[in-house]
């Protein structure tokens, strides 16, 4: 065999080593961009899944009235019994609920969450009856007083209520200052919660 003929062979076999590369390569670049392609429609499909929640809640305001009470020193039948003192931080809110879906809301209840040193307390938020005994059992509480948002508000297609609820805390004023957040929980019958977190200061009374 010739020199010429063997160098003739060993540049077909380098070609056809170089051809292969070549079609590996473009394989590894198909897998790629098929892989790509297939992340894309998933992300897609995910996104097109995905409902928006039932309903939007927005917090406009919220203040604060620190109280020190005290019990009457007398029981149902008049008898009397010792006093007692606690202290405790009355929460208002004016919130604004929207609702955005194509079917009517329950709402049946409100919680108002403060994360203080020692973890979360929450407390509801009080019936449309009971907010309006406040004022009168606490008449100097009359200029924070507005139209009373029910927790258990009933809300059609489209509708927006807007109103103001209260509730209370048993802590002093001391450990309401300390709180680290402040959120508000608005569960509607056969829906997930709708939680807002109240970033603005809240005003004292």
């Amino acid at each position: 065999m010739s020199l010429l003929h063997q160098n003739s062979r060993d540049l077909d076999d380098a070609a056809r080593g170089e051809e292969l590369t070549k079609g590996t390569s473009h394989v590894v670049w198909a897998a790629i961009l098929a892989t790509i392609l297939v992340t894309i429609a998933i992300a897609v499909y995910v996104i097109a899944g995905e409902k928006p929640p039932a309903a939007t809640a927005e917090v406009e305001r919220v203040w604060a009235h620190p109280m020190h009470s005290e019990s009457s020193g007398s029981d149902a039948n008049g008898a009397a019994i010792a006093r007692e003192h606690f202290d405790q931080v009355l929460v208002f809110a004016l919130v604004k609920l929207h609702n955005q879906s194509k079917q009517p809301l329950f709402l049946h209840q409100i919680l108002v969450n403060a994360t203080l040193n020692d973890g979360i307390h929450s407390s509801y938020a009080a019936t449309a009856v009971d907010y309006n005994r406040i004022f009168i059992a606490y008449p100097t509480l009359a200029p924070l007083q507005g139209k009373a948002l029910s927790p258990d508000t009933t809300l059609e297609p489209g509708e927006t209520a807007e109103g103001t609820f209260v509730c209370a805390f048993r802590i002093a004023k001391q450990q309401w200052d300390t709180r680290k957040g402040l959120s508000f929980t608005f569960a509607f019958r056969y829906q997930p919660d709708l939680v807002v977190a109240f970033q603005s200061p809240v005003s004292e009374q």
